[in-house]
C-alpha cells in the first residue's frame, strides 16, 4: 500500500519538528516568534507538497523554505527602516503635544505628523542629523555616540533633548500652519 502525500507530510512534520524549531531559533528569529514561524514554514511545506521531490531531504527542503521565510522578513523589516525610523517616529509623536484626532492607526492627522516630521527633519543641521540616526535608528547610547562625534556624554544628552524640542516644536507650527489654512 503506497503513502499517501497527506499521510507522507503529517509523518514529516513529526519527524522534523523540533529540529526546524531548532533551526529557526538558530537563525535569530525571537524566541516568541520561532513556533510561528516553524507553522508558517510547515504550513508553505503543505501548500507546496506537490513540488516536493521524495527523493531529497523533506527536513533540508523545509529547512529552506524556513530559512527563505526569515530572509523575507528581514527584507520587510529593513523596507520599513528605510521609510523613517520606528523609534524616531514613537519618541517625536508621543512627545508631541497637537492634539490626537484619530485614536486609530495613521489618519489624516497621523499623515500629516509624520509628513511634519519628515519636512522638519530635513532642516536639521547636519550634526544634529548624525546624532538623532545614531541615537534612534542605530540605537546607540549616549556614550557611544559621544565617542563617534567627540563630545561628552552629558553634553550628547541635552543636544539630544534640544533637537527633540526643536522638531517638535517645528512640527507644532507646521501642523498649526495646514490647519489655519
Amino acid at each position: 500500500m503506497e503513502i499517501s502525500d497527506r499521510e507522507l507530510f503529517t509523518e514529516q512534520v513529526r519527524e522534523h519538528h523540533a529540529g526546524l524549531r531548532g533551526f529557526v531559533r538558530s537563525l535569530g528569529v525571537n524566541p516568541l516568534w520561532v513556533d510561528d514561524v516553524a507553522q508558517e514554514a510547515f504550513i508553505v511545506a503543505y501548500n507546496r507538497l506537490e513540488e516536493f521531490d521524495r527523493e531529497r531531504d523533506f527536513g533540508a527542503w523545509l529547512r529552506g523554505i524556513a530559512r527563505n521565510l526569515v530572509i523575507n522578513e528581514r527584507r520587510k523589516d529593513a523596507r520599513r527602516k528605510r521609510i523613517l525610523s520606528d523609534n524616531l517616529t514613537d519618541v517625536l509623536l508621543s512627545t508631541s503635544s497637537v492634539a490626537e484626532d484619530d485614536e486609530g492607526g495613521v489618519g489624516d492627522t497621523g499623515l500629516a505628523k509624520l509628513n511634519a516630521l519628515r519636512e522638519c527633519i530635513r532642516t536639521l543641521p547636519e550634526k544634529s542629523l548624525q546624532m538623532l540616526k545614531s541615537r534612534y535608528e542605530d540605537e546607540n547610547s549616549a556614550q557611544k555616540i559621544a565617542e563617534e562625534i567627540d563630545m561628552k556624554p552629558p553634553a550628547v544628552r541635552k543636544a539630544l533633548e534640544r533637537v527633540r524640542t526643536s522638531l517638535r516644536n517645528c512640527m507644532e507650527e507646521r501642523m498649526n500652519l495646514a490647519t489655519s489654512s
